[in-house]
């Protein structure tokens, strides 16, 4: 199967999001399907750098940091990078002619600014929502991009396991949203064995984007939520590192938090890799509109902590509906529950380290889900 591919890779210059897109892009190929990755970005490209701090619409820095992540994986021939009539990478004349023989469109959590004719070539288009909660919402408000995007999608999957249930609050907007989970290469992901860990990590971004407003409910970012465990280090003797982006990590630190810099700690694919592998386990606060919403939201993060053979120790958004919890994931919705979980895989910490990597086998192996994605999107 030929596959066009479409995320964000140069729009998101940071290890944690390059990796939910090669697992993807490295999954797909490892099962034997052609694929090409494209990023569109509209009629221009604006990338924050993260060096600089600023704002650039030069296209040489966000697709450096694409040929960084796909060349030394074979990909490096295989990528486009769109902005009005500048691209980048292959030429435009073969990616059309990529888009005409093409079985399948697949878009990832983002929208596409500008939809060309070439992408509605492929036999098949679909969608899959990685930010549930948030990408109905914004449907339902009236986003024009994001809107005329799924237009163009026979076939719409979300990651919110619960949406469309009773309790769920997430609209459907008159859409059918078939249901699948973030994958992970388990050849690229070993466990690994160091029980002299020491750390709970946890990688972070305060503040992604705006809040948002539906049906008079409002539905924030991790900023929202953090603040209600913020004292919990001053409870445990377990120590905490956050890579924090944004927030205010002095106040953070003088609660017992153990700070580093978020962007800079995961940059690239290896970093991102490096920094889960050293630590003992993940403690994860979820954004606020997943715990308001209990759309059953499951981060591609922990993924790769259960894979690596680390325990998750992560909020409740309603993911104890559809996995089993209690051995290498447990949930928590509140200070004592965490502190519960903590003492938990402290206690029996081999165990749950084992529990973690056969969780990330039966639930999320690569091979298994994107099987599965392809025989609903092209059924």
């Amino acid at each position: 199967m030929v596959i066009v591919f479409a995320g964000a890779l140069g729009r998101f210059p940071i290890g944690g999001h390059a990796w939910t897109e090669l697992q993807y892009l490295l999954g797909f190929r490892e099962l034997g399907h052609d694929v090409f990755f494209l990023e569109e970005c509209g009629e221009g490209s604006w990338v924050y750098n993260w060096e600089t701090e600023e704002t650039t619409t030069d296209l040489e820095y966000p697709t450096d940091y694409v040929r960084q992540c796909l060349e030394p994986v074979g990909l490096g021939d295989r990528w486009i990078y769109r902005a009005g009539d500048q691209c980048l990478g292959m030429d435009l004349e073969e990616f059309r002619e990529v888009c005409a023989r093409a079985d399948l469109f697949l878009i990832r959590g983002c929208a596409i600014p500008l939809w060309r004719p070439e992408y509605d070539l492929p036999r098949r288009r679909i969608f899959i929502d990685s930010d549930p909660g948030f990408t109905q919402f914004s449907l339902a408000n009236g986003d024009g991009e994001l809107k005329e995007t799924i237009a163009h999608c026979e076939r719409l999957f979300t990651i919110g396991q619960l949406i469309g249930t009773d309790g769920c609050p997430i609209p459907t907007v008159d859409r059918t949203w078939r249901k699948t989970v973030f994958p992970v290469l388990l050849s690229q992901w070993h466990a690994v064995q160091n029980s002299d860990a020491e750390y709970f990590t946890s990688i972070l971004q305060w503040q992604s984007y705006k809040d948002v407003v539906y049906n008079g409910n409002r539905y924030g970012n991790k900023a929202g939520e953090f603040p209600r465990f913020i004292d919990l280090p001053a409870a445990t003797s377990q120590p905490f590192l956050l890579a924090l982006t944004g927030g205010q990590p002095q106040e953070l630190a003088s609660y017992g938090w153990e700070i580093t810099v978020g962007w800079l700690a995961s940059l690239t694919p290896r970093a991102y890799q490096d920094f889960i592998r050293a630590s003992r386990a993940e403690f994860g606060v979820a954004k606020h509109g997943y715990i308001r919403s209990r759309g059953g939201w499951f981060s591609d993060r922990s993924v790769c902590y259960l894979a690596s053979g680390k325990p998750v120790l992560v909020q409740d958004t309603g993911q104890s509906e559809w996995l089993p919890t209690g051995d290498g994931l447990l949930t928590f919705s509140d200070r004592s529950a965490a502190l519960t979980g903590i003492e938990k895989i402290n206690a029996d910490y081999e165990h749950h380290c084992r529990r973690a990597r056969t969780l990330a086998e039966e639930y999320f192996a690569s091979d298994t889900v994107l099987n599965g994605l392809l025989e609903d999107a092209v059924a």
